[in-house]
């Protein structure tokens, strides 16, 4: 029976281990942390069950959906499934209805409640011009190029918001392509795709626990606290790297010493996630709203944790993200807690924790050549850093895993 040891057990690594036993791989899987799910789990704090980073997918994502519904997750069950919703909690802003593409876009814009004709007009001739384009653009083109001409207002409800949620790099800086690249498969990838899917349960349990639950079933070995320092011992047989990006550059520098400093030039940004509770009722649109984000009011979007997740003890938690986040621990849930007391109208509000993921995602800037599939003979590497079409997401980090191990088959095969 052919053998394989990955080495990380986040979501790509998860993917890894699930693909390659379906396909008849003998895994172990080595994992440093005592859980699995890397940047996207639970942690515990105060008897909640909160997450290291909120998170939410897409329609889009169909890998990942797929791979909860091979480990026997219900993906209707454990996420709230509602159309876009870019709205403030005031319901300023963009929603998208429950139609085929790219009808709900259009009437979406077409409703866009404080928005002038100006707004709706430059941002519908815009969206037929870059579908008209092929959802390409200049590899060096960032995603403020793509968006010049557009209104303010467009551009600070809408294209800001989107970009550094799903980049985590500012207009200014991100990857125009990889932006079109999103828009295109959440816009028009067929009807449901730019629905939000938000998780109801913590991280942990929307699919890593489950995960290891499935391969202990199918026989495979997942050993927890084991840190890997020295890769040669373990290649006798297949490698797989699904740790960070920083990890696999240290332990392929004498190996790979190429690829190794590829990996290592990646730059990263960070997200914190502040939890606050209230008392008082949150009378939001829906579970998540937009904020105004700026200097002094970080957060781009707030989550209602009670209303996503319906338990009794996550009643007026509010997970508040600041993604591309620069400022201190503490100067970034001070500006928190002041913009939610103006922009929620929430005078109650106790911080309960605040998560900073320093090195959260890469900086997905222009023309960035990413590190490659194959490390070396016997050697490859899968994460949502590593070469691909989407950013730093939980459906990049599936996708890499994934065409991961059909690298791996091919060569085995070859």
């Amino acid at each position: 029976m052919k053998a394989l040891t990955i080495v990380g057990g986040g979501w790509a690594g998860l993917a890894v281990a699930v693909r390659a036993t379906q396909q008849g791989w003998r895994v172990r899987l080595l994992e440093a942390a005592p859980q699995l799910g890397g940047r996207a789990r639970r942690i515990q704090h105060q008897g909640l069950a909160l997450d290291n980073g909120q998170h939410i997918l897409i329609g889009a994502y169909r890998d990942t959906l797929a791979l909860m519904r091979t480990l026997g997750l219900k993906p209707e069950e454990l996420l709230l499934r509602l159309p876009m919703n870019m709205q403030t909690a005031q319901g300023q802003g963009l929603r998208l209805p429950c139609w085929p593409p790219p009808l709900n876009l259009c009437w979406g814009v077409a409703t866009a409640s404080g928005w002038s004709l100006a707004d709706k007009w430059g941002l519908v001739k815009r969206c037929a011009a870059w579908q008209l384009a092929g959802f390409g653009c200049d590899a060096q083109a960032s995603v403020a190029d793509l968006c010049q001409g557009l209104t303010p207002r467009v551009m600070t409800d809408l294209i800001e918001p989107l970009c550094v949620s799903a980049l985590n790099t500012p207009c200014h800086q991100a990857s125009g392509q990889v932006f079109l690249q999103v828009l295109q498969d959440a816009l028009l990838s067929g009807q449901g795709s730019s629905d939000m899917l938000l998780p109801r349960v913590d991280l942990s349990r929307l699919l890593p626990d489950a995960a290891l639950a499935w391969l202990q079933a199918h026989g495979a070995e997942v050993l927890l606290g084991h840190r890997v320092s020295e890769l040669r011992t373990l290649m006798h047989q297949p490698v797989m790297l699904a740790c960070p990006s920083w990890e696999a550059a240290a332990l392929t520098q004498d190996l790979a010493p190429t690829w190794s400093s590829h990996a290592a030039a990646l730059q990263h940004t960070a997200i914190t996630t502040v939890y606050l509770r209230t008392q008082q009722a949150l009378t939001w649109p829906a579970p998540m709203c937009a904020l105004a984000s700026g200097l002094d009011a970080p957060a781009q979007f707030a989550f209602d944790k009670g209303r996503m997740s319906g338990l009794p003890d996550m009643q007026g938690v509010i997970a508040m993200v600041v993604s591309a986040s620069t400022a201190s621990r503490d100067d970034t849930s001070q500006a928190v807690l002041q913009q939610a007391a103006s922009q929620l109208a929430l005078h109650d509000l106790e911080l309960l924790a605040t998560v900073v993921e320093k090195r959260a995602t890469f900086a997905c800037t222009p023309g960035l050549q990413r590190p490659s599939l194959q490390v070396m003979p016997g050697v490859w590497a899968c994460g949502d850093y590593v070469a691909g079409r989407y950013p730093a997401t939980l459906e990049g980090a599936v996708q890499s895993g994934f065409a991961a191990v059909a690298a791996l088959a091919l060569a085995s095969h070859g």
